[in-house]
């Protein structure tokens, strides 16, 4: 079965709302989240709208479809001369940051041609300042995520296990849709997952930014992911690497989670102050791109399922289109607060609800406003409502409408 076979709609529908828009479109994320994928989706639903084939060119950009030496230039002229060719109207350019200088071809291109511009990349680098330079105010990204839970059940839409099996599979085996195609063992999902988390520290970190001791850089983003959803220190790193005999400065240690949010392995989730009304400075968390990133790598453990179960339900409000944040409401924490335009929802995570559940309900029953509340969960028998706040099972959550 090919990837294409699978639509993810939600994207399709971004792009479409953006088509003729007179901005530069980046869609931004994880290697093999699906966004050339997504981009040969579009394609055909130009095509379904009339576009003729000789007025799209999708051009990939990878190391392996260009040729060495092959420069921002070369970029400029090839798009130039596909234009005057074909009378293209459509540019669909895929990883784009492997050309250096590539913003300003792009520029050029955008400035003298009308043309409608689509471009993907696996490194914010597309989100530099050089950007905001060259394309300042005309461009919009579309961050691409792994597979949501609603996204994975279409891909194993001829399974036969129920929505409840295949939610457990999801949170073992994460939503790389390369890994969701078929029925690979747990063995398997982890090694192809280990070779896309090796590619992006490898092609998109290390020699990028020329790391010489590979080895302390890997120790570090070990800590990293295997403290996922814990506030973070970067004392705390410090303290850990002297314990094993090596050393580090705190600015390395915030070099490298810079570069492992470039390229979109890690997410910061800022804390917000509920009685302030400010976003703090301090005691951040970090969530991954996705689950199987801490497994492939560390193994599956069920005692870590508290912490993926956050990392789920944080990366569902981004692909809804909320801004998250950690709450903190006096001395008690929220694990969630999610913003959108004239929304928002306070949400507490636990595997279980415990017997009394103070924290889950007694957190939430101490914000006085009347935002919704909710409780998320892998106990099956907890749902309903309890003082206003609701209760909800973990596949509810990721399959409700919004």
């Amino acid at each position: 079965m090919k990837d294409t076979t699978v639509p993810r709609p939600a994207y399709l529908l971004t792009l479409e709302s953006y088509i003729n828009v007179p901005v530069v479109k980046i869609l931004a994320g994880i290697r093999r989240s699906g966004k050339s994928t997504i981009f040969s989706m579009f394609s055909e639903l130009l095509r379904q709208k009339g576009v003729p084939s000789d007025s799209i060119i999708h051009r990939r950009y990878t190391s392996m479809e260009i040729d060495e030496g092959f420069t921002a230039v070369h970029m400029y002229k090839e798009l130039i001369h596909q234009i005057h060719a074909e009378k293209t109207r459509y540019l669909l350019l895929d990883e784009v940051q492997e050309i250096e200088g590539w913003e300003k071809a792009v520029n050029d291109v955008f400035e003298k041609y009308p043309v409608d511009i689509y471009i993907t990349g696996s490194n914010s680098r597309l989100m530099s300042s050089e950007i905001s330079s060259y394309l300042s105010g005309r461009y919009v990204e579309i961050p691409v995520y792994t597979l949501s839970f609603q996204e994975y059940l279409r891909f194993k839409s001829n399974s036969t296990l129920t929505p409840r099996e295949l939610l457990v599979a999801y949170i073992k085996g994460g939503g790389f849709p390369v890994t969701a195609l078929s029925d690979f063992s747990q063995e398997t999902i982890y090694q192809i997952v280990e070779g896309i988390y090796n590619s992006v520290v490898t092609n998109d970190i290390a020699r990028r930014h020329q790391i010489k001791n590979q080895d302390l850089f890997n120790r570090t983003v070990l800590y990293v992911i295997e403290n996922v959803g814990k506030t973070f220190s970067a004392h705390a790193i410090i303290r850990f690497l002297k314990n094993e005999g090596r050393k580090l400065s705190v600015e390395s240690i915030y070099d490298y989670l810079d570069w492992l949010e470039k390229a979109f392995i890690i997410y910061r989730c800022k804390r917000y102050d509920l009685q302030g009304k400010m976003v703090l400075k301090t005691q951040e968390k970090f969530y991954l791109a996705d689950a199987s990133l801490k497994y492939c790598l560390m193994g599956y453990n069920a005692t870590s399922l508290a912490s993926m179960m956050e990392n789920i339900v944080y990366l569902e409000l981004r692909r809804r289109g909320f801004t998250v944040y950690i709450g903190k409401n006096g001395t008690k924490e929220i694990d969630f607060v999610a913003e959108r335009p004239e929304e928002r929802i306070y949400i507490q995570v636990c595997r279980n609800l415990p017997e009394p559940s103070n924290r889950e309900i007694g957190n939430l029953m101490e914000i006085k406003d009347h935002y919704p509340k909710w409780v998320v969960t892998f106990d099956d028998l907890a749902e309903g409502n309890e003082n206003g706040i609701q209760i909800m099972h973990l596949e509810d959550f990721l399959l409700r409408d919004w």
